[in-house]
């Protein structure tokens, strides 16, 4: 199914991919070249439009002068994508449990490119899927993390168990500091969503139950920020600066 993208450097990853992109709207005072001559050598379509013309195909958003018709974003099958870690490597995937923002989930799948996140898990209801807007955010990582959707999020934990991962989920209560815990094992890890957190079947499968202190006024920290900072910690438990 055919999907409009927006903003540089989204396009511009897509153009560098393998996904097709069909045509290219450009503002008419836009003149990048490194991304027309990328475009000219795919034979692209390329239609100089005015501001109104991209607004109608993407809405009121910072769309940077530039809007790109793809093949839309596809969802991976959970077993492929673990099947398709190398067999060197510690797995690691992430669940995001009911997370609605578009920018949060665009701000991650960027962060999980950055530390070798092998895959993200999202529910097919109530959550939000792989929209324009999320790869806007994502700025092109969006092309190259890998993302499942399932229909049943506690279920999923469970086969992951079954495979040897051991679940650890982002939480307020009966939780441990996340900077406790040795990271050094199959994991997936769970965030909750931004006004509710970890779901009650969902959170019942978790393996251990971690805790970013907050020593100020506010109780939690944005979704994508708390990712940002449990996955850093992954990241350092299993290389430590030497």
């Amino acid at each position: 199914m055919k999907q409009y993208i927006y903003g540089k450097n989204t396009v511009m990853e897509s153009l560098k991919g393998q996904k097709p992109v069909y045509e290219i709207y450009l503002l008419k005072t836009n003149n990048d070249q490194k991304l027309l001559k990328i475009a000219n050598s795919k034979r692209i379509p390329i239609h100089y439009v005015d501001k109104k013309v991209l607004d109608k195909k993407v809405g009121n958003v910072v769309h940077q002068g530039i809007v790109a018709c793809i093949e839309g974003y596809d969802y991976f099958e959970l077993d492929d994508i673990i099947n398709d870690i190398p067999k060197d490597k510690q797995p690691l995937l992430l669940m995001l449990d009911g997370l609605e923002d578009p920018h949060n989930l665009g701000a991650i799948l960027r962060t999980c490119d950055a530390l070798e996140v092998d895959g993200v898990i999202i529910g097919k209801n109530r959550s939000v899927g792989l929209t324009p807007t999320v790869a806007k955010v994502s700025t092109g990582a969006i092309d190259y993390v890998k993302v499942a959707q399932v229909t049943n999020l506690s279920r999923t934990l469970e086969k992951l168990q079954k495979n040897g991962f051991w679940i650890v989920g982002c939480d307020l209560n009966e939780s441990q500091d996340y900077r406790k815990v040795d990271y050094n094992m199959p994991l997936c890890i769970v965030i909750g969503s931004e006004g509710f957190g970890i779901s009650r079947l969902v959170k019942s499968k978790c393996d251990i139950n971690v805790v970013l202190p907050m020593k100020g006024h506010v109780t939690s920290l944005n979704a994508s920020v708390a990712t940002a900072v449990i996955l850093y910690q992954v990241y350092n438990s299993r290389h430590p600066v030497e």
